[in-house]
């Protein structure tokens, strides 16, 4: 009987322990919020308009995926990718990190300082576009 009573102090004692000691896979908290888009952007493969949106990213729910909704006008819903998390330190403000393109701008990072997390998103690389570019000026340099 005592040996039943060990075993079961020793599970609550391990089950109280896991659920309050802070651990970095689990300490983050959902990220919620809302921002304004002033001209669209591409964010992984969607093209997202200008607008009021709201957001909502759970570490802990479904791996890696940005939910992201438009909330004045045609409603439209995006689940984006996330490519990348790390952890950051609070700063004063949010922000959205865009790179910019003949294409447009696309969305490379969401710096989220009050949720202590930045979110990073796939990119074209950079490259291929000088690439482009160099090939078009040689082809118009050697009258072709």
């Amino acid at each position: 009987m005592s040996s039943i009573r060990r075993f079961v102090y020793a599970t609550v004692l391990v089950i109280t322990t896991l659920n309050f000691a802070p651990s970095t896979a689990f300490g983050q908290e959902s990220a919620r919020g809302h921002f304004t888009l002033t001209h669209d952007v591409h964010w992984g493969n969607a093209k997202v308009p200008a607008g009021e949106y709201r957001f909502s990213f759970d570490p802990k729910g479904i791996s890696g995926v940005l939910m992201l909704s438009k909330v004045h006008g045609t409603r439209k819903g995006y689940l984006l990718v996330v490519h990348d998390t790390e952890e950051t330190k609070p700063s004063d403000r949010s922000r959205l990190v865009l790179n910019t393109t003949h294409n447009g701008s696309y969305v490379s990072a969401m710096q989220l300082p009050e949720f202590g997390m930045t979110l990073h998103f796939a990119v074209p690389p950079p490259t291929s576009e000088k690439q482009i570019a160099r090939a078009a000026t040689t082809a118009k340099a050697s009258g072709q």
